[in-house]
Order: C-alpha cells, then sequence, then structure tokens
C-alpha cells in the first residue's frame, strides 16, 4: 500500500462527477425529489400540528366512529405509496436510462 495519494486528475469517477451529463442527471433528480420531499414533510407536519393544537377538530366524526383524526392519518399511507409509484414512473421513464448511459461509460451496467 502506498502513502501517495491518487492524482484526482486521472479518477474517471471524478471525471464522470465533474462531467456537464453528471450535473445534468444530478439536478434533475434533485429537481424531482427535493419539492417531493418537501410536500410529503409539510403534510407530514400538517398531520402532527393537527393532532397537537387541533385536538377538537380530529376529534370530529365524520362517519360514524370515524374521525377526521383517523382519516387524515390513514390518507399519510396513501400519500405515501402514491408518492412511491409516482417516483418509480418517473425514473422508469426519464431516470433510469440516463443512469444506464452514464454506467456504461464507467463500463459498468445498472
Amino acid at each position: 500500500m502506498s502513502n501517495v495519494a491518487p492524482d484526482r486528475r486521472d479518477d474517471p469517477y471524478v471525471a464522470l462527477q465533474n462531467s456537464r451529463d453528471f450535473a445534468e442527471h444530478r439536478s434533475r433528480f434533485r429537481k424531482f425529489v427535493f419539492p417531493m420531499t418537501g410536500f410529503f414533510l409539510a403534510w407530514y407536519f400538517l398531520y402532527v400540528l393537527l393532532s397537537v393544537f387541533a385536538k377538537s377538530f380530529m376529534g370530529t366524526r365524520v362517519v360514524g366512529n370515524i374521525t377526521w383524526g383517523l382519516v387524515l392519518g390513514l390518507l399519510q399511507f396513501v400519500t405515501t405509496f402514491a408518492i412511491t409509484m409516482y417516483y418509480a414512473r418517473w425514473a422508469d421513464r426519464e431516470f433510469d436510462s440516463r443512469s444506464e448511459a452514464l454506467a456504461r461509460r464507467m463500463g459498468g451496467a445498472l
């Protein structure tokens, strides 16, 4: 083992990371994921805040013994699955093929 650090200019991974294609790929990913994450966190914290500060609303019955708290809690699960399905479709359409092209450029395959 050598104590000499490798020359970063010769590192193919650094070269790929600095490429325009990779920067565009990363940008597309972030433009999708960050807003979606922000939306879900806002929705989740709204539910938590309502359960803490609007107990009477959350305890209001909608139908029979079903309250708004239960409805909104179940919608958290629905939202999670919907976002997951939306991401999977988006990745399949727009993201995976570009990832595979970058992997081929590095000499590997996904």
